[in-house]
């Protein structure tokens, strides 16, 4: 590992909406890089399935559940380039699983951003371009299928720039398209490339075919005339009318990506075998080496104060673990290394843990659920250690200095399940499936109903849980059953709300005594923040050690609302005055008066109940549009976007999560089987009046039936 420079290290990885051809074109990659000697694909008829597709349930359902690291060394589809040594990333694509994503992008210098040549930009393009913009990651958009009815690759790229904001530049020209896509040019060396041989891997270099020299030659002025308004080095020649030669656009093309500039647009068919050696090159060429990337951390010794991350092995060693998976040998933590370097037996710090001290028994490089064992690895480098304890997003030094890395982003989940095991016998693998699985994704929340004793398992969609349960059965044979999910509904305030309530409690001893007044308000609609606290005592009325016992009073009554029992958001408790009692005033003395002031407040400012409101993305015969478009409106969707392309009809609506259970059964009907859809979170929007009156006077009929069974 340590024998290639650093300037030659990649780590990218691959992103799109599902069904894309990321894993297909990781399965391919590897094949091009010597990494594996056959090609099987995601939904082969081998029953073998994609390398990178390591479970059963991946393989079965031919979707990717986990993301999967591996590693490979490329040295040019001709032989121009030294070896390079590229670490891959193959991430899911649908949204349920989008942690793996974030998590693969948190540690990545560089990704692949997967297109559909027939469908361009999707749902999941945009949450996951979202991610990129989120850590900065420069990245290469690859228009795959160009092979499929309706491909068409300059759409795609217009496409980047109306949907995604981007600053597209094609870098090459397709010869044909569907099924005459025969190959490729490229249009900064003006070469001509086919691809031969039973998997494509002959690369023939011929002249440009005489109908596209002209379209060859126009899209490199292109290149040039699109970098020139990003990068000055060139503008200087292009402005001079100077010739630009290949070398210097390259260079051009790489800074401007690297700076997030431009995003260099190419094109192939992975599944067909054609451009995915071309596209190789330009990660190499265009994608950055760790030590182009910025890594900042906190210094824990100076008050979290920001400070730059070096790729320098001689430096002190710095992780971060952004990944767990339970194999039968134990757990194994996946690191990226940042700073420095680190060797078997060598002892390291947990630094976002009371800088707990771990011994590292034995370290991996990974190939999907294959592994290499490796004696030293330093920054810049991807790798897997057995035995550690740790939890996702959590750093590690060798103890010479505290810093801790940001983690990833975590989105909140929005749907839940009542579970438990079939058998009493399965409780204790029930419970050590659940330990895991929440260990391993951070998504995946767990906890204890309070009145029911029910344990509730919540994620980000249905498919989600669903695969959790599977994995509960076939990983440690315990069969669950399962409620009716249960959305994961808010409450928040439309109005001021005022307060001011007395807390007077005596009795054999010393009495509890505390006053609050103060008012409650909406937040902005976009604040980070969803719960804010202010003080504004003065003239000492509330003294100042009972001030944090207001602000956890606040924050223990915002767990529950009065309306349906859930959470309280985008909410502001002030405080403005009160009193209190030599003697008898006390710290829960004070957080009482704050959680009844609260309510008091509270049923003033107008609540309402929130629901979680999904993007919907629908795809089916042109046919089918009326049924398509009728269901939607049943379910109270708000239609954004219709469009029509090669007979098919792509329906973009907004629909609260309450109603989509049971969609896919009913889409699935009304179009003979032929509509499939994806659906992610937009937003929170309050429920309509009628609904809230309904669901509030269950959750008190539910209330007053547990009291009345207590009792």
């Amino acid at each position: 590992m340590a024998n290639i420079p650093l300037e030659r290290i990649r780590n990218i990885g691959i992103s799109a909406h599902i069904d894309s051809g990321k894993t297909t074109l990781t399965e391919r990659i590897l094949f091009y890089t010597g990494r594996i000697h056959a090609i099987h694909e995601v939904r082969g008829k081998d029953g073998v399935g994609a390398k990178m597709d390591s479970m059963d349930l991946e393989r079965e359902k031919g979707i990717t559940i986990q993301s999967a690291a591996t590693y490979c060394e490329w040295n040019g589809s001709r032989q121009h380039l030294p070896e390079h040594n590229i670490n891959i990333i193959d991430t899911p694509g649908h949204v349920d699983f989008t942690i793996e994503v974030e998590r693969a992008l948190r540690v990545l210098d560089g990704a692949i951003l997967v297109l559909d040549s027939g469908k361009g930009v999707q749902s999941q393009s945009i949450t996951v371009d979202k991610q990129m913009k989120r850590y900065r990651v420069p990245r290469i958009a690859y228009v795959n299928k160009m092979d499929n009815p309706g491909a068409n690759y300059e759409r795609v790229a217009d496409m980047l720039k109306e949907k995604l904001g981007h600053h597209p530049v094609r870098l090459q020209v397709p010869i044909g398209a569907e099924e005459k896509f025969t190959g490729i040019i490229d249009a900064i060396t003006q070469k001509a490339f086919f691809f031969d041989g039973e998997n494509g891997e002959n690369i023939r270099e011929e002249a440009i075919p005489a109908d596209l020299v002209a379209q060859a030659k126009a899209t490199r002025e292109h290149i040039i005339q699109a970098v020139a308004d990003v990068d000055d080095a060139l503008a200087e020649k292009f402005l001079a009318e100077e010739p630009v030669s290949d070398e210097e656009l390259r260079a051009a093309v790489r800074r401007a990506t690297l700076t997030l500039k431009i995003t260099p647009v190419m094109c192939g068919s992975a599944f067909r075998n054609k451009g995915v050696q071309l596209l190789l090159d330009a990660v190499c060429m265009f994608l950055p080496n760790p030590r182009e990337v910025t890594n900042e951390a906190h210094d824990q010794a100076k008050n979290e104060e920001k400070i730059v991350l070096e790729s320098d092995p001689n430096k002190p060693f710095v992780g971060l673990a952004f990944k767990l998976q339970q194999d039968k040998y134990g757990q194994l933590t996946y690191f990226r290394i940042y700073q420095g370097k680190v060797a078997n037996g060598d002892t390291i710090v947990n630094t976002s843990n009371q800088l707990r001290k771990v011994r590292v028994p034995r370290m991996f490089r990974m190939h999907s659920d294959d592994r290499e064992e490796v004696q030293v690895a330093q920054c810049g480098d991807i790798v897997a250690f057995y035995g550690i304890e740790a939890s996702s997003g959590e750093t590690f030094t060798d103890g010479k200095v505290n810093v801790t890395l940001t983690s990833m982003h975590v989105p909140a989940a929005v749907i839940s399940l009542a579970v438990a095991p079939k058998d009493r016998s399965g409780e204790q693998n029930f419970s050590k499936a659940l330990n895991r699985f929440t260990k391993e994704d951070p998504t995946f929340r767990v906890h204890q109903d309070e009145e029911s004793s029910q344990t509730i398992i919540s994620g980000m969609g249905e498919l989600h849980l669903e695969i959790y349960m599977e994995r509960m059965r076939r990983e440690y044979n315990c069969d669950v059953v399962a409620g009716k999910p249960q959305v994961a509904y808010r409450e928040t305030v439309t109005q001021k709300g005022e307060f001011a309530y007395t807390h007077k409690k005596q009795t054999g001893g010393s009495g509890q005594f505390a006053r609050v007044c103060g008012f409650l308000e909406p937040l902005p609609s976009d604040a980070v923040m969803q719960y804010e606290f202010v003080n504004e005592i003065v003239g000492g009325s509330i003294p100042r050690e009972f001030i944090p016992a207001c602000d956890k009073g606040f924050q223990e009554a915002i767990k529950k609302g009065s309306l349906i029992g859930f959470p309280v958001v985008g909410i502001r408790c002030v405080i403005n005055d009160g009193a209190f009692h030599a003697v008898d005033s006390s710290e829960q003395a004070f957080k009482t008066a704050a959680i009844m002031g609260f309510r008091e407040g509270y049923a003033a400012a107008k609540p309402v109940v929130l629901e979680p409101i999904m993007k919907v993305e629908v795809e089916a015969p042109t046919e089918f549009q009326g049924s398509v478009v009728g269901q939607v409106n049943q379910r109270r969707g708000v239609i954004l976007e219709t469009s029509n392309a090669d007979g098919q009809v792509t329906v973009v609506a907004e629909v609260p999560l309450n109603t989509m259970f049971g969609y896919s059964t009913d889409l699935r009907s009304a179009t003979q089987g032929k509509g499939n859809f994806t659906m992610e979170f937009a937003k929170y929007s309050a429920v309509p009046r009628g609904e809230q009156e309904e669901m509030i006077k269950k959750y008190k009929d539910k209330l007053a039936a547990d009291q009345a069974a207590r009792k």
